[in-house]
């Protein structure tokens, strides 16, 4: 079986060299790059399993090298995690936004980086059920004029098609499985990112504003529960 390839997108050489060793250690294969420009050059010609992408790069920035990345079809579903600066959360905010899956903040352990990459390419395997040869992994959600089908990672608002990012699109599956139930900010992001997932429960709100404005009218079935978090009304 191949190994896992994974592109690494950084600057500064220390800190390449540093992930990219730990990485072929822990068994992956690297590809390491310095820009954002080089980084989608390696994408269309390899395209890797998971990019390790640094934010803050010469040229073309990190977070616009993700944007370009999850609005293109052909890279949309490859993980992203982040490297970004301590205390740079609204830059981890927009990463999110945008689509990256996680981040990683320098300075950063080895292992820790190693256990975030792996519990990425987890859940990036575990949407591999959702391949036309097997069964959906949940039932087609309909709700008055919202419509979500997880096999086809597809949301539907009076037939159109809604463009979610990625993590948009976990938080209103996670609240629609379970319509009429009231879940705390922690909650959410424990379900769609994992337990002790490392961000302020404030990216829970600012994915809530995103996913109403973008669902329109249909918006208003995400219930703010004062005091509480969200729920979704049955």
């Amino acid at each position: 079986m191949s190994r896992p390839l994974v592109l690494v997108v950084e600057d500064e050489a220390d800190i390449r060299e540093l992930v990219g060793y730990n990485l072929a250690k822990a068994g992956y294969e690297v590809t390491a790059v310095v820009t954002g420009e080089q980084a989608l050059a390696a994408v269309e010609n390899d395209p890797p399993d998971l990019v390790v992408l640094d934010l803050m790069l010469p040229g073309m920035d990190g977070l616009s090298v993700c944007g370009r990345l999850k609005k293109d079809p052909k890279t949309e579903s490859i993980p992203i995690v982040m490297l970004t600066a301590k205390g740079e959360e609204s830059d981890i905010v927009k990463g999110l936004n945008l689509g990256a899956d996680d981040y990683i903040t320098k300075p950063f352990s080895p292992r820790v980086m190693i256990a975030r990459v792996q519990a990425v390419l987890r859940r990036a395997s575990a949407g591999l059920a959702d391949e036309p040869d097997r069964e959906p992994v949940a039932r087609t959600i309909s709700i008055r004029n919202l419509v979500i089908r997880p096999r086809r990672h597809e949301v539907l608002v009076d037939g159109e098609p809604v463009d979610l990012t990625a993590t948009e699109y976990r938080v209103l599956l996670f609240l629609a499985e379970s319509p009429g139930w009231v879940f705390t900010r922690k909650q959410i992001l424990d379900g769609v990112h994992g337990d002790n997932y490392a961000i302020t429960e404030r990216a829970v709100d600012v994915q809530i504003v995103g996913l109403r404005k973008k669902l329109g009218p249909a918006g208003g079935s995400i219930e703010t529960v004062r005091g509480v978090g969200y729920r979704f009304k049955e």
